[in-house]
């Protein structure tokens, strides 16, 4: 079984611990009082951020956990403070003394530790990374992130589905789409609604542009990270192009607000046509960049992840494809009639991450060719009921899971799963048996979202 997820609720009187698998949710239930679970982490290894979040958002103990420490939880949070507890309705805490915390690290003659961040010198969240050093070699990398944790499982508890969706939509950026569909997918479910097929169409349509966005910002940024700047100028006018677009069709950059309940007006004659021609810019840099050896050098073999490696850590999307796994929530009838095509690799390098994405954006275009039509459908939604609802969806780094529970019309446990919280896990085997110079080209060629992440 592929894991998933595992997270926790309360009751009045009992813990219920949730491990979702692809083909199986299981539930268990625990006394509140002295609260323990036994770990996964020795069969999944993904499973350790989950247990030690679990820890941190409702104080339950692992048991047999290789590690313990705060996941969430820097060195000032105060002791004995679990704040998805229903008694927990503080507005603000009281700093702790400063707790120091232990990086793993690997001892030895001539080995060293170099820290990353968490302040980094570009436009993004942070993040922190502590390697260890034989010289240039890497041979060890912790990833630890959460110092932007927003709170926002606490947020959206008692409102309704409606009044959350504008916070959900802006969870991460680069995923706005996507978590919109993951909300409209549970609002479809709450009110035993069925979507019209054209409203399908057109909410894939924003899904995939999402997506042909992300990856392209992804094809210039990788060949930048390896000294070929001119693949970075190339993308980045497509990109914004793209972006414009989404403007252009949602009313936003970022695309909020776009999947709605009804169809507006799309030009499907000039979105074709813009279609028509992203694609033969695509085969152009595809035909300019596959003929520079000197950047294949770089990518080819570098940050390698072992088909074997992506399987046990659970890995989703690209990084995942990249190593041969057919892993993708687009396979399904839906999306083969409208033209998918499931790309994979098998090399599991920096190249077969760039190979996957560019591939896949001129798959993208084909789909959203299909989805386009000149439809102003509507679509009425009966009234919400109570429940416990679930929902998937293909992100463009990966799959995207969200759970929410409703009593009373109002959000009682809202979880979610970025894909890259399973990624971020594997980032370190990457590493191994390269130097350090290649973290930065190693690390964009998976472009992992800090804030979805960072929930």
């Amino acid at each position: 079984m592929r894991f998933i997820a595992r997270y926790a609720k309360e009751f009045d009187d009992f813990f219920e611990i949730i491990t979702c698998y692809d083909n199986e949710i299981k539930k268990q239930q625990i006394a509140k009082e002295n609260a323990t679970i036994k770990t996964l982490s020795k069969k999944y290894p993904a499973a350790i951020w989950f247990e030690r979040k679990i820890f941190d958002d409702f104080g339950i103990i692992i048991e047999d956990s290789f590690d313990k420490r705060p996941l969430l939880h820097h060195e000032r949070f105060p002791k004995n403070i679990h704040p998805l507890q229903k008694k927990f309705q503080d507005k603000c805490l009281q700093e702790d003394i400063y707790r120091a915390y232990k990086y793993e690290s690997i001892q030895g003659d001539g080995v060293f530790e170099v820290a990353v961040g968490p302040i980094h010198a570009g436009i993004i969240e942070p993040g922190h990374f502590q390697f260890s050093q034989a010289g240039e070699d890497m041979l060890h990398l912790e990833v630890r992130h959460f110092y932007k944790n927003r709170g926002i499982e606490k947020m959206v508890e008692g409102k309704t589905l409606f009044e959350a969706r504008s916070i959900i939509e802006r969870i991460s950026g680069n995923e706005s789409i996507a978590y919109q569909i993951c909300w409209r997918d549970i609002v479809l479910q709450a009110s035993n609604t069925q979507l019209p097929v054209s409203l399908q169409k057109r909410h894939a349509f924003f899904l995939e542009l999402e997506r042909v966005i992300h990856h392209l910002s992804d094809l210039g940024f990788i060949p930048n990270d390896a000294g070929f700047g001119a693949a970075l100028a190339y993308c980045s006018k497509l990109a914004e192009d793209a972006r414009r677009k989404m403007q252009e069709f949602s009313g936003h950059r970022f695309g909020f607000g776009a999947i709605n309940f009804e169809n507006s007006f799309i030009d499907t004659v000039f979105t074709k046509e813009w279609l028509h021609n992203l694609r033969e810019d695509i085969e152009k840099f595809q035909e300019w960049i596959i003929d520079v050896p000197s950047l294949w050098d770089r990518l080819d073999t570098t940050g390698v992840l072992p088909l074997k490696k992506a399987i046990k850590y659970s890995c989703v999307g690209v990084v995942a494809r990249a190593s041969g796994v057919a892993v993708d929530r687009r396979i399904n009838p839906f999306y083969f009639e409208n033209g998918f095509e499931l790309v994979t690799e098998v090399s599991g390098d920096v190249g077969a991450r760039f190979k996957v994405r560019l591939s896949e954006i001129k798959n993208s275009i084909t789909m959203m060719k299909n989805f386009l039509e000149e439809d102003e459908t509507k679509c009425t939604l009966d009234p919400i009921k109570d429940g416990e609802y679930s929902s998937f969806v293909e992100s463009s780094i990966g799959e995207l899971f969200m759970s929410v529970d409703i009593q009373e019309g109002q959000i009682t446990r809202f979880f979610v799963r970025d894909p890259s919280f399973m990624n971020w896990q594997a980032l370190h085997i990457m590493m191994q048996k390269d130097i350090i110079a290649d973290f930065p080209l190693i690390n964009k060629s998976c472009d992992l979202s800090y804030a979805g992440n960072d929930l």
